[in-house]
């Protein structure tokens, strides 16, 4: 906090907000002097000038949670200064009306804390008072719960398969950050390393070193319930987790090859002519993950941005579709396409391929397999807020999104485009 601040009764503030102010007990001397100059006397005790509205029991304590008043009382006086600070010497800053005639802190206060408030006043004739108060504050009346929602559903998923942990509450503390991060455990049989990120301040991923094991199980639990996160944050509850994986199955496409060669548990099984995104509109590089599996959908240009009934729109029935973004890129039937797979990349960004094949592949993968696209023109794919683009971070920059690690962890996207459902061909 900075030095003391002296908060003088000039110009107009208008405040307007809800306050719990505490009544506080306090000790002071005061004597007057003998001179006739009302500014030459010693400060008098401004105890019948001062008022604290709100609970008077003793042993009472205030509620961290609410503003904290300090009132003139009468017409002939006015504050003229108010410094509050607790015994660790943090500062309470503080607004004064134009007329004295009211103080409120407007920075929070610390529960469990004990404050000395120091008031100085004048009367009518400018003759100078004080008064010195002290309370202590207690916990909060009403405190943020931090409660957490692992994803994805229970079941068996691929081995790409993030887990997630939304928050309830933002956390942008970087030592609360830690506290939240530790209580959230992950445990795999086999075991292997792995590490939360930060995607941003509700949201944080996990994933290993390398990919999950085949045919693990992987237990998510959170022990943060009744856990200080903060001075107004405490843990919550959270439902523990337990998924699956099943065969290691990793479909690379070869953009230049235009093939696309399904693996499982590292032997080649399938290899199918395809075709990929076409310059301007190429199929992003990288890593990715099945998102769901959709028997049917109706794809338009239009959602991606493509006028309607210009030479590069389109509106079409579109079957077996694997989504692995969610702006739109799917594996799936392209049966308009057929004479080019294997030969030319003539799509708006998605992989393209027989209607048999499309059928085979949409019934080999599951949510949590891996596509895998190489050879593309296009650019990388994003590491968060278009699926789940996680692997595309190496292992040392994805624990800089730690906050258990000497990195500093890093928002790199929201899950905003997570709501937008696009499509392309």
């Amino acid at each position: 906090m900075s030095n003391t601040v002296h908060f003088q009764a000039r110009g107009r503030t208008v405040v307007g907000c809800t306050l719990l102010v505490i009544a506080l007990g306090a000790s002071v001397t005061a004597c007057t002097g003998g001179d006739d100059d009302p500014l030459s006397a010693a400060p008098y005790d401004a105890a019948g000038q001062i008022s604290f509205n709100g609970p008077t029991e003793a042993g009472k304590k205030a509620d961290p949670d609410k503003p904290l008043e300090v009132v003139a009382e009468g017409a002939d006086g006015r504050i003229t200064d108010v410094t509050a600070m607790d015994a660790a010497g943090r500062h309470v800053a503080g607004e004064l009306s134009a007329d004295g005639a009211r103080w409120h802190s407007t920075s929070p206060l610390a529960a469990g804390a004990r404050y000395t408030v120091r008031v100085s006043t004048e009367d009518g004739d400018g003759a100078p008072g004080r008064k010195v108060l002290t309370f202590e504050t207690g916990r909060p009346s009403t405190k943020k719960t931090l409660d957490v929602s692992f994803g994805p559903d229970a079941g068996a998923y691929g081995v790409g398969q993030p887990v997630t942990a939304e928050l309830s509450q933002p956390v942008r503390d970087s030592a609360q950050r830690a506290i939240v991060e530790r209580a959230l455990k992950v445990d795999s049989t086999p075991a292997v390393e792995g590490a939360w990120h930060w995607v941003d301040d509700k949201k944080l991923h996990y994933r290993p070193k390398e990919y999950w094991p085949s045919h693990a199980t992987v237990q998510v639990r959170s022990t943060l319930d009744g856990i200080k996160i903060g001075d107004r944050m405490w843990g919550g509850t959270a439902k523990p987790l337990t998924i699956t994986t099943d065969d290691r199955v990793v479909a690379v496409t070869d953009a230049a090859a235009h093939t696309l060669t399904l693996y499982r548990d590292g032997e080649e099984v399938r290899q199918m002519p395809v075709t990929a995104g076409k310059p301007g509109f190429e199929t992003r590089n990288g890593v990715k993950v099945v998102l769901a599996k959709e028997p049917f959908v109706r794809m338009r240009s239009s959602t991606v941005g493509i006028a309607e009934g210009s030479s590069e729109s389109y509106d079409l029935p579109v079957y077996f579709a694997t989504r692995v973004t969610w702006s739109g890129e799917y594996v799936h039937a392209a049966p308009w396409s057929v004479g080019s797979q294997g030969a030319a990349n003539v799509s708006h960004g998605c992989v393209g391929m027989s209607t048999a094949d499309a059928e085979w592949f949409f019934d080999a993968v599951q949510e949590g397999d891996l596509v895998e696209v190489v050879n593309s023109g296009g650019e990388t794919m994003e590491p968060f807020g278009n699926g789940f683009g996680d692997w595309n971070l190496d292992w040392t920059e994805w624990r800089t999104g730690s906050a258990l690690t000497s990195g500093t962890p890093n928002g790199q996207g929201t899950a905003e485009q997570a709501r937008l459902r696009p499509q392309s061909v």
